[in-house]
């Protein structure tokens, strides 16, 4: 094997977590856009790695500023915003073929004075944190939404009953437990002419109801009944995974104390936890693995 030529693999490069904060003043009341972005570029940059030529090399800070210059013209959706990057850097450069675009999408409330939500002050949302992320490669584009710590519980209407037993089981079935988990979930648009923040909300809602609604035999199938939904629901979908650890909750034991423990007590185990991970898809759906190249955590 010593024989073997050397040569360069697969490469991208570009400037990681640009946080930009975008307010928009046309008003009194203004507005809020805060996004973590990350460009990275793919094309013909072999020289620069095998001869350090920087002729197609474009500065990661010229990425950076050009992050900042576009969110001049306002944010919108992070897809959108995704997309006119990949648009003008592959538009720019001879040598760019292609790219890897994200962002997180970090959510602002308005804070309530007298009543009434303040025109110009805002308190950092505990919500979830809302990913995008645009692949291109010599023309093939993909567009990606997602969410990330979206915590939820449910006390009930949740067991975990027929699974194998061999030497090392110990768990107990129940028919009746505590199932929360934090979701993240990536989803992957047929197209780009879609209005990313109205399916984005539609999809978080659609995410919550299915949690909800119906009784969990694990957390398997309310994983693949929150897909569905989704799916169902929304064609301009194709697909979407899922990584969902299970975040145990443990009857504590009080009769040592005298008391009974009707279900009311709990230890939150914050590790070791079951993590579920999937992808609900449509019968027949061509794989996209361009897309999901470099997606961390997600089958």
């Amino acid at each position: 094997m010593t024989d073997r030529k050397i040569v360069l693999g697969p490469n991208r490069y570009g400037k990681a977590e640009v946080r930009v904060v975008k307010v928009t003043r046309d008003t009194d009341r203004h507005e809020i856009e805060d996004l973590s972005v990350t460009s990275q570029l793919r094309g013909d940059f072999a020289a620069a790695h095998l001869s350090g030529d920087n002729a197609h090399v474009v500065p990661t800070d010229t990425q950076k500023n050009t992050i900042f210059a576009f969110a001049r013209d306002g944010v919108g959706s992070p897809e959108a915003f995704l997309l006119r990057l990949a648009d003008h850097f592959t538009a720019s450069f001879d040598w760019v073929s292609g790219g890897r675009w994200q962002a997180e999408s970090y959510a602002w409330q308005r804070i309530e004075a007298h009543g009434e939500p303040h025109d110009h002050a805002f308190v950092r949302s505990g919500r979830e944190t809302r990913t995008a992320l645009v692949v291109v490669d010599d023309g093939e584009r993909h567009v990606l939404g997602g969410l990330e710590g979206l915590t939820v519980l449910k006390t009930t209407q949740s067991g975990f009953e027929g699974f194998p037993r061999d030497r090392y089981t110990t768990l107990q079935e129940t028919g009746d437990r505590i199932l929360a988990t934090d979701v993240a979930a990536r989803w992957r648009y047929v197209g780009a002419d879609v209005d990313f923040n109205a399916v984005y909300d539609s999809v978080r809602g659609l995410l919550l109801e299915a949690f909800a609604e119906r009784y969990s035999a694990a957390l398997q199938a309310t994983l693949f009944e929150m897909g569905t939904r989704v799916l169902e629901v929304h064609p301009e979908i194709a697909e979407i995974r899922f990584s969902m650890p299970n975040k145990h909750h443990f009857v504590v034991d009080l009769s040592g104390f005298g008391l009974d423990n009707p279900n009311e007590v709990f230890y939150a185990a914050d590790r070791p936890y079951g993590l579920i991970e999937a992808a609900v898809t449509r019968e027949g759906l061509a794989p996209a693995p361009l897309a999901w190249e470099g997606v961390d955590g997600f089958c």
